[in-house]
């Protein structure tokens, strides 16, 4: 039986145990932090109520302590949280102070920092250890750098709206190319651009305006009480000029700009935090893309093409991840003009969304070519190509295929390398090739395609201009690449048909490419009218729908190898 005296103790330990719960109730309303005790005796646990709707724990009051916080404690860090609290029960230790992760609600880590002394008993020995914990991954609420209130603190005044927002706006300001302010000046001269930014802000708000500092260099004003768009793009210059100000007070030391997107309160309403985040920093990527030092204002329809794209992006990545699916190649007869006999067949990418919608190249090919898929798809055009014009000559042995490259190809890959070795896989003789690249991408990076252009024909490879007629139209870049065949625009083609002065225009182009032992191709004949009268011209190569749309390689190989 136990002794009086350890009753006595037993007694006192459950009247301090009960009054550590009674001050940690009391308190844990007043703090974002959570306060906790540990009786250590009886092996119990009390943390504020409040953790419950943070952490992995089914009640705020637990014994077993060890056994429970197995439940909620990151398997990794368990081991170095065990051995810490044995310590603390055996007396080695008199402070705890711990950083490591528990388990949120949904399983997600959250990093704590764990504090906790031990409060002894009469006889010494440890008997509870009372402590605090707080999440050290938590945002702050202010920022202690511009003086204002942080990004917590922001989302906080949202989910009092109940994304049910005032009318008014908000302002989402960004600072252009601060990564070169900090690079070039340091960082501590790059707070002091935060610092600046801010009280300008501050200079320029009225009484029912918020400003907060977001992450990095970022700011959002918030205007609960019905500011127009006017309004806000007024609010925007007003800063922009106090900015413009403290530069020249500072004689130019540092020349920056800020750019901002203003979403208005019709697009707030119903959105949460994380929406109302996602279109603001949209609208002012916006403001940056059309070059800076401005503000935007978000449309929706524009924000729905922006979607669109990231969907086409995403889409685009997994096909070529897998193995190229939603990918199609198809293939449009090229024919001699004289006795229309099949000459070539231009290679056309093809792009499925899903099983129901096919995607106009006109959408997704600059999309390939921003993200430099362009590069690994572009591979695969010519594996593929090269493959059906080896096909395609077991029946017309004199039969070229014409692959599209992109200017981005050219300039970021080793495409000569991969033309050559292509053409050598398929065993095809380089004169079976025939390469275009429209007018525009030669003309804006002449130098390096020449280089290309000049190995290929020396290896005897055809090299074909593409989309002449069109606004990049310029007969010396004709003269300069020298091609093998010029292709003319089908829009060059319908003035020239409907239009006395444009024919004889199209008319002279023609004579001219043959002066110079070029070739032509007329793209776009659509009818027999069509024919007869670009024929009468002079052209030696047709391509367009009164042939053949473009079609799969099946279709093809049906069509004219059958």
């Amino acid at each position: 039986m136990a002794s009086s005296a350890e009753m006595r103790m037993k007694m006192k330990g459950e009247e301090i145990y009960e009054q550590f719960k009674e001050v940690i109730a009391n308190f844990a309303s007043c703090m974002d932090d959570y306060l906790y005790v540990y009786d250590m005796k009886q092996d119990r646990y009390y943390i504020s109520e409040r953790a419950l709707g943070r952490f992995h724990i089914s009640d705020n009051e637990f014994h077993s302590v060890n056994e429970i916080l197995k439940n909620f404690v990151h398997q990794e860090d368990f081991p170095m949280l065990s051995e810490d609290l044995d310590k603390m029960a055996k007396g080695e230790k008199e402070y705890h102070n711990l950083q490591y992760r528990w388990l949120g609600k949904k399983g997600e880590s959250i990093w704590i920092n764990c504090r906790g002394k031990i409060i002894r008993d009469e006889m010494d020995m440890p008997a509870f250890m009372i402590g605090c914990i707080n999440e050290i991954g938590k945002r702050q609420k202010a920022d202690n750098i511009s003086g204002l209130l942080g990004e917590a603190a922001f989302q906080k005044q949202l989910e009092e709206f109940q994304g049910n927002c005032p009318d008014g706006f908000l302002l989402r300001i960004g600072i252009d190319d601060f990564r070169d302010i900090n690079e070039k000046f340091g960082s501590e001269y790059g707070d002091f651009v935060l610092r600046s930014i801010a009280s300008c802000i501050e200079e320029c708000i009225a009484p029912e305006q918020n400003a907060y500092r977001m992450s990095g260099d970022e700011f959002v004003v918030f205007d609960f009480h019905g500011g127009s768009s006017e309004k806000a793009d007024e609010l925007y210059h007003c800063i922009r000029t106090a900015v413009d100000r403290v530069i020249e007070e500072h004689h130019y030391e540092a020349v920056y700009t800020i750019s901002s997107g203003i979403v208005m309160n019709q697009h707030i309403h119903h959105l949460g935090y994380l929406g109302l985040t996602k279109i603001s920093q949209f609208a002012l990527s916006q403001a940056k893309s059309q070059g800076k030092n401005q503000s935007y204002i978000f449309r929706g329809e524009d924000y729905t093409s922006f979607l669109r794209k990231r969907r086409i992006l995403r889409a685009l990545r997994e096909s070529v991840e897998n193995d190229f699916a939603g990918f199609d190649l198809f293939f449009q007869p090229i024919v001699h003009a004289d006795s229309e006999r099949l000459y070539a067949a231009e290679s056309l990418l093809r792009f499925w969304l899903s099983p129901e919608e096919i995607v106009s190249p006109v959408e997704f090919v600059p999309i390939l070519e921003e993200s430099g898929l362009i590069i690994p798809v572009g591979k695969w055009i010519l594996r593929t190509a090269f493959s059906m014009c080896q096909a395609c000559q077991k029946q017309y042995p004199d039969f070229k295929i014409s692959v599209n490259l992109s200017y981005i190809q050219i300039l970021k890959s080793p495409i000569f390398e991969e033309i050559m070795s292509g053409i050598g896989d398929e065993v095809l003789r380089p004169s079976s090739v025939i390469v275009e690249l429209t007018e525009s991408g030669y003309l804006e990076n002449s130098p390096s395609i020449q280089n290309v252009w000049d190995k290929l024909k020396e290896k005897g490879v055809n090299i074909a201009l593409d989309d002449f007629g069109t606004g990049y139209s310029n007969l010396q870049s004709i003269g300069s690449t020298m091609p093998n065949i010029v292709k003319i625009d089908r829009s060059f083609t319908v003035k020239a048909l409907n239009n006395d002065y444009e024919n004889r225009l199209m008319r002279h182009v023609i004579q001219m490419v043959h002066s110079i032992g070029l070739q032509t191709c007329v793209e776009g004949v659509e009818t027999e009218e069509e024919l007869a009268k670009v024929v009468e011209m002079g052209a030696d190569f047709i391509q367009g729908f009164y042939y053949s749309r473009p079609c799969s390689r099946q279709e093809f190989l049906g069509k004219y190898l059958a």
